[in-house]
Parts: structure tokens; C-alpha cells; sequence
């Protein structure tokens, strides 16, 4: 389907076998979370989930999924980083809620980077899908933040405790592959199959019995919006408060510095990456 030019950095996708698609479209910055983005993702899965269609899959465009918080938009904001850190937060987490909730099942599409927010966006899925060449990495520790975007809520719930402290606390990167054989995601398959996988799942989900997969969902989410709603609001929180610190806000700085360092043979100032967690 062909798609019109658009400067909005997550979009709305309506095609006509009943697959609503949630594009996130700023992908020359890996479609780094700033709050423009932020907002745009909760706006729009709002306007999804007044009229979700047969089923939603959420993709991106471009290399990356998600590499998590533009850390140069953090990193500017002085003594109120932490506030915007929390608008940040608040706006993606109204988005994750939103997408949890949907009465329709729903499709992730995982391309190349997902780290930070991206990894709850990725898990946010009922079933999700990645490229084996995918890499999944928490990244929050190792900036001196804490995760968001219910990663803490979704992770020991699909892997256990063990596991979920692991990636949290080492940071550990996972491919596609690996992510399919810890439980993180529903499968796994090859870079150039992800795509038409995707659409063809969420097409066949689309075209079931709608009622039925209206239900089921009902009964696997029994009882747990309210608890991913306040542990959302206590991810938020947490992470604010951390980036108000000095501690953070130094190895945000120096990872930073890291990025715009240039390469030996390469007189840029900066280089071309997106100033994220990847």
C-alpha cells in the first residue's frame, strides 16, 4: 500500500483487510522517544483504539524500531530534566496502556534495534514477531536510569524473575533469535520475511472469528489494566527522579560524548546515529 508523505514521526495506517497499522516513522533518528514522539505515539493509539479495525500491528520504518529516549533532548534540559523525563514517560505510558487495552488482538514487528522504551513497545504485543538479526537490549542501567514503558511489569511476567533481572541489571543484548528462545517474543524469522509475516499475521487475525478473539483477549488481560496502570505510574516516577541526579545525568553525558567522538580517519564532529540507548 502506498503510503503519502507525511513529517508526523508515528502514523495511522488503515488497510482494507481490516489491519490497522501504528507506524512509528522517524526513522533517520531510530525513532528515538522525545516528547513530539511521545505524544504522537499516545494520540495516535488513542485514535487506534477508538476504532481498532479487525486487528492493529505496530511497526516502525527505517532500521530501528525503537532505541529508546532521545538522550540528546534529556540531556539539554538542566534542572528540569527530570520533568521532562516524566512528560516523556507519562506520554508513552498513556500509549502502552492504551495498546494493552485494545478489544483486538495485537501485532509487534521488531526490526534491528529495540532498546529502552522500545522494549516495552515491543512486548506490549500479543503476539510479537522480530527479525533474527533484531537486538534487544534495556540499556536503562547502564545510564543510570531505571526502565519505562512497562518493561519491569511485562519482562517477569514473559520470562521470570531470573531473567528478567538479568537483561535489567547487565543490560544483556539479545537478537531475534535469542529473544524468541527466552520468551520475550512469540517468534522469530528471517530480516526479509519479517514485514510480509507481520501483515499476513495480523490480516489472518483480522479476517477470524471476531468475537471470539474479542473474548479470549478479555480473558487474558482479566484483571491486569489497573495493575500495569500503576506500575506504569511508578516506572514514571522512578525514572524522573533518577534523571534529576547527578549521577545520570553524568553518564548521559558521557555516553554522548562517546557517540560524537570521531572515529579515527573521520573528521566529523558527530557522528550520524541517533543519540539514544542502542
Amino acid at each position: 500500500m502506498s503510503l503519502p508523505v507525511s513529517t508526523e514521526p508515528v502514523r495511522i495506517v488503515r488497510h482494507p483487510d481490516g489491519v490497522v497499522e501504528l507506524r512509528l516513522d522517524d526513522s533517520e533518528r531510530g525513532n528515538a522517544l522525545d516528547l513530539r514522539t511521545a505524544e504522537a505515539l499516545r494520540d495516535t493509539a488513542f485514535e487506534v483504539a477508538a476504532d481498532p479495525g479487525g486487528a492493529v500491528l505496530l511497526r516502525a520504518a527505517g532500521d530501528s524500531f525503537c532505541v529508546g529516549g532521545d538522550l540528546r533532548a534529556f540531556a539539554t534540559r538542566g534542572a528540569q530534566t527530570g520533568t521532562y523525563v516524566h512528560a516523556v514517560a507519562s506520554a508513552a505510558h498513556a500509549a502502552v496502556q492504551a495498546l494493552y487495552e485494545l478489544p483486538v488482538p495485537l501485532v509487534t514487528a521488531v526490526r534491528g534495534a529495540a532498546a529502552g522504551g522500545g522494549i516495552g513497545l515491543a512486548l506490549v504485543g500479543d503476539i510479537a514477531l522480530a527479525a533474527r538479526s533484531a537486538r534487544f537490549r534495556l540499556a536503562y542501567t547502564a545510564i543510570g536510569l531505571t526502565p519505562d514503558c512497562g518493561a519491569s511489569w511485562f519482562l517477569p511476567r514473559l520470562v521470570g524473575p531470573r531473567r528478567a533481572a538479568e537483561l535489567i541489571l547487565t543490560n544483556r543484548v539479545l537478537t531475534g533469535d535469542d529473544a524468541e528462545r527466552w520468551g520475550l517474543i512469540s517468534r522469530s524469522v528471517d530480516d526479509g520475511d519479517l514485514d510480509d509475516t507481520a501483515h499476513r499475521t495480523a490480516a489472518e487475525l483480522a479476517a477470524g472469528a471476531g468475537d471470539a478473539l474479542r473474548a479470549a483477549k478479555r480473558l487474558l488481560r482479566a484483571g491486569d489494566g489497573d495493575g500495569l496502570r500503576g506500575h506504569l505510574a511508578e516506572e514514571a516516577r522512578s525514572i524522573a527522579a533518577l534523571a534529576d541526579g547527578r549521577q545520570a545525568q553524568d553518564r548521559m553525558a558521557s555516553f554522548l560524548a562517546a557517540r560524537r567522538r570521531p572515529t579515527p580517519g573521520d573528521s566529523r564532529a558527530e557522528t550520524s546515529e541517533p543519540q539514544s540507548v542502542s
